[in-house]
């Protein structure tokens, strides 16, 4: 991919990224605009099957998850395998499997990781209280007792175990497209 395009998709995911991990949500204003001028330039280009194809097939299995465990993934990291699925596809078929492949990898090192630094907290048992006597717990404020799930400390009130997967997808299109310049 020549420069050019190559800064404007970079400019393109960091956008993206700074909304996935600020929201935890890939807005469509950022996911289809985008998409859509990804085929555009592959159009442009001279090389619109390739860019179809690879949007194709980087969209058919995140589409797959999303509707087997949307909890899993979410419809913004579909809409986004659009475009850099296509983008990616525009590099060659080494780019696209490279950065198919790493994205993943990305997310499970990020996951890895966040489980080492900040382990899950299990909820206590609790012990009975005895007879006549009112649960300790039941007397704290709503706020100080502990979560009936797994929780991350820092993010109480998300779904625990969800992590953002589209900076992932992003830094390995980016990453496998400029090593395949």
């Amino acid at each position: 991919m020549a420069p050019i395009p190559l800064l404007a998709l970079s400019l393109w995911c960091t956008a993206l990224t700074a909304c996935d991990l600020r929201a935890r949500r890939l807005p469509d204003a950022l996911t289809l605009p985008g998409a859509v001028v990804v085929l555009a330039y592959g159009f442009a280009v001279g090389t619109p099957i390739p860019a179809l194809a690879g949007a194709a097939l980087l969209t058919l299995p995140y589409l797959l998850v999303h509707l087997a465990r949307p909890g899993a993934l979410g419809a913004g990291d579909v809409k986004l395998a659009v475009g850099l699925g296509a983008a990616t596809a525009l590099g060659g078929a080494p780019t696209w499997t490279w950065a198919a492949v790493a994205a993943p990898m990305l997310t499970a090192a990020a996951a890895l990781g966040t489980l080492l630094t900040c382990p899950p907290r299990l909820p206590r048992p609790r012990k009975p209280a005895a007879p006549g006597h009112d649960s300790p717990a039941r007397n704290r404020p709503r706020a100080l007792r502990t979560p009936a799930v797994w929780a991350f400390p820092e993010r109480a009130g998300t779904l625990p175990g969800t992590l953002a997967h589209g900076p992932a997808m992003c830094v390995a299109s980016v990453i496998a497209l400029a090593a395949g310049r």
